[in-house]
């Protein structure tokens, strides 16, 4: 019985981020999700109650794991990490998953209201940039806060470009360029970002 809930449950997540990657979050309702997973309307009212409670549930699967990693990572780095180090915990967890299975979902989130977004980052990305924005004062002393968050936003941007747009890269730029090189497009990116952090304030 457990062992039917769990399939049941998790058939449900698969259905409704599917649905949601590919047609949004307004467009995708709940009777479409029920097809999708071959499950009855009470079975999605059973486990998540509402459409935005099944919506948090689905982001917060892909989410949290991604948040886990960076805390262990920033943690293992040492109570002084360098710049890199602290990009480095930030980008990895999430640029080395299933880019596949996250892309869709990211760019429907990149396209929704703010009202939504800033719901989302409330309850899954407010505390994370917090404890970087902490760990990146603390390695650049000279920097205003209001300078981190700027250069965090920045980085948090071309992150999520790589994740929803890095497909286009090999056609824009006849094939120099290749997204599916992982651990290239991490050092690429940390170094890019480690030299935003870096320079002097010019403005």
């Amino acid at each position: 019985m457990i062992a039917r809930a769990v399939d049941t449950k998790t058939r449900i997540l698969d259905a409704a981020e599917k649905l949601f990657g590919q047609n949004g979050f307004d467009a995708t309702s709940l009777r479409d999700i029920t097809a999708e997973a071959d499950v009855n309307l009470a079975a999605v009212n059973y486990h998540f109650q509402t459409k935005d409670s099944l919506i948090d549930a689905v982001i917060a699967r892909r989410i949290e794991p991604v948040n886990e990693k960076r805390r262990s990572m920033l943690s293992d780095a040492g109570p002084n990490p360098t710049i890199e180090q602290i990009l480095i915990a930030f980008l990895a967890p999430i640029l080395f998953e299933d880019i596949k299975q996250i892309a869709p979902l990211m760019g429907r989130i990149m396209a929704t209201p703010d009202g939504f977004i800033t719901r989302l980052f409330k309850r899954h990305f407010e505390e994370v940039v917090r404890l970087f924005s902490g760990a990146l004062a603390k390695a650049l002393p000279e920097l205003a806060p209001a300078e981190i968050a700027w250069r965090l936003h920045f980085t948090a941007g071309a992150m999520a470009n790589i994740l929803t747009r890095g497909y286009l890269l090999p056609e824009v730029t006849n094939g120099l360029c290749d997204p599916s090189d992982r651990p290239a497009v991490l050092a690429r990116l940390v170094t890019f970002a480690a030299a935003g952090f870096r320079a002097t304030e010019g403005f």
